[in-house]
């Protein structure tokens, strides 16, 4: 059988992400991933020269999958946040690998900074941040985009306080999320 280096790099990848997303960066382990991924440590640092390497080859990976399964929606910025929140309600390993990359990496790759910066021209080319400069449309993306974190960044037992019909609270708080990033838009925008 002969060898494939994609095949090997998207196994590495995808075992990064499962160990990250567990772990944070400090608590992973090479040796770890490079098991789940059926390859050796060798290939990591071959493919990804580092850990950090690796970490930052994940998250560019993971943020292009999230872009793919979630288009940005800059003329309807309520209904990209309700499909924001759907996925990752299916998807909570995305916002615990966030939380590990905010509390371990205060700074941000030149694609991410890119990402957020093509976002908000784009909100503004829609019309979306009408009268708003760049500033005032990276807020109202990162204010709306951090309201659709908000569920599943709390513990279970925490949001089952005062009540265990999570179906009924689910539904709620996406609501509420398409709902405040509609006022949202207005306040910012206006």
């Amino acid at each position: 059988m002969a060898y494939n280096s994609a095949a090997t790099r998207k196994r590495l990848l995808d075992a990064a992400f499962e160990e990250f997303s567990e772990r944070g960066l400090a608590g992973a382990r090479v040796d770890r991933i490079a098991a789940v991924a059926s390859a050796n440590k060798q290939a990591i640092y071959a493919y990804f020269g580092s850990k950090d390497g690796l970490f930052d080859a994940m998250l560019e990976d993971r943020l292009g999958s999230l872009a793919d399964a979630v288009p940005f929606l800059p003329d309807d910025l309520p209904r990209y946040a309700g499909a924001l929140f759907d996925h990752l309600v299916v998807n909570p390993e995305l916002v615990r690998l966030n939380q590990w990359k905010s509390l371990e990496r205060a700074d941000v790759s030149t694609a991410e900074a890119d990402s957020y910066r093509a976002k908000a021209q784009a909100l503004l080319t829609a019309g979306q941040a009408r009268g708003a400069d760049e500033t005032t449309a990276v807020d109202l993306l990162l204010l709306v985009m951090n309201l659709t974190f908000v569920w599943t960044s709390i513990a279970p037992t925490i949001r089952a306080i005062g009540g265990t019909d999570e179906a009924e609270r689910l539904r709620r708080h996406r609501a509420a999320v398409v709902a405040s990033a509609s006022a949202i838009t207005t306040a910012l925008t206006n």
